[in-house]
């Protein structure tokens, strides 16, 4: 393997939506090549119909059955499904959610096997993918069951102005309030804080932390768990060194631009976070999963079954995802050196990357 080069294996994600699409587009750019070695755990066979659909020229896959055959040079894909595989663009389809499930095992487990260095999922279908084997909302919580440490793992989502982390994800409405507890907010801190420095690079992050009702509660008009849970919570971040400052109203903390004076956001619930970020940047945004020993990030976008082939999805989430989860590597060696060495090395204010 060439020097600085990593292996970063992709899940195909449901096969009727976009997923193909955008990984194929973003593959069909030579310079994936350049840094890392790009392995798609998916159906060579579905990979020919989506780049055969698309038209997408100049891309010849390196097919392969195992990690161990992978070239270097190329993009390589591992077949993980039956060769009778059928594409339906655009539809649900029990077959879809089989084929998802397949790659996402193959992959996690090269990825538990330090076989690839990082992982990118494509999106997957939350439905058809649930079985005996996957009884989980989303990614976020089938890694942080494989993989947990003990500590909770972190949904973040990172573009070029702002990073945004929530306390509850895939999570009903009506459970919010009861899923906020002061602990989980305060563990969910100390997870930012410290992604934020061993991922990012940011000597002292600053965190804007936002409240959970309207206008923050109103000093307890609208609702008192900003007095009850998320102030005590933010007190004891900050007897642990944690910068954390808030709680903010979240629609004027956006709509004002303050979100540009932090470093990271922490959002309560799911949509409170993800509404303005997607706003900002449906196409270009990235999904990383924080607080884990392992590196996955994905784009910032679901099957879209809406559009599916019909060659208008754009690749650039997806290709910032690779970026990401490349810098992120990066970083954390670069962390693990000066950690090793704290005397030899020269404290850098902070590290850049590409989607930062």
């Amino acid at each position: 393997m060439e020097a600085d080069k990593i292996i970063i294996g992709i899940t195909h994600g449901d096969i009727n939506g976009i997923g193909y699409e955008v990984m194929l587009k973003a593959m069909s750019d030579s310079r994936m090549l350049e840094t890392f070695v790009p392995v798609i755990y998916g159906s060579p066979k579905v990979a020919a119909f989506h780049r055969k659909h698309l038209d997408i020229q100049g891309l010849n896959l390196n097919i392969v059955n195992s990690i161990s055959e992978i070239n270097p040079k190329r993009v390589n894909i591992i077949n993980c499904v039956d060769d009778d595989i059928k594409v339906e663009l655009g539809v649900s389809t029990e077959e879809a959610g089989k084929a998802s499930l397949a790659a996402l095992e193959q992959a996690t487990e090269d990825l538990k096997n330090g076989a690839i260095q990082a992982l990118v999922t494509a999106p997957i279908n939350k439905k058809n993918i649930q079985s005996a084997a996957f009884h989980f909302p989303g990614h976020t919580e089938y890694l942080e069951k494989k993989f947990g440490t003990g500590t909770p793992a972190l949904m973040m989502l990172i573009n070029d102005v702002m990073r945004v982390a929530v306390v509850t994800g895939h999570v009903p409405v009506k459970d919010i309030s009861i899923a906020i507890t002061e602990q989980l907010i305060l563990d969910k801190l100390i997870v930012l804080n410290n992604s934020l420095k061993t991922d990012f690079s940011i000597v002292r992050p600053r965190i804007a932390i936002l409240g959970l009702n309207p206008h923050a509660g109103d000093e307890g008009v609208i609702g008192d768990e900003e007095q009850l849970v998320i102030i005590p919570a933010m007190k004891q971040a900050e007897k642990l060194g944690i910068i954390c400052v808030g709680p903010y109203p979240a629609d004027g903390f956006f709509g004002s631009g303050n979100f540009d004076k932090f470093d990271a956001v922490l959002a309560m619930y799911h949509d409170q976070g993800l509404i303005p970020f997607k706003t900002v940047s449906m196409d270009s945004g990235v999904n990383f999963t924080a607080g884990l020993p392992v590196i996955r990030t994905s784009p910032d976008h679901g099957t879209a079954y809406d559009i599916a082939g019909q060659n208008i999805a754009s690749e650039e989430s997806i290709r910032q995802a690779l970026y990401l989860a490349y810098d992120i590597y990066q970083n954390r060696n670069w962390n693990k050196e000066i950690s090793a060495n704290p005397l030899k090395t020269e404290l850098r204010v902070e590290r850049g990357s590409r989607v930062e």
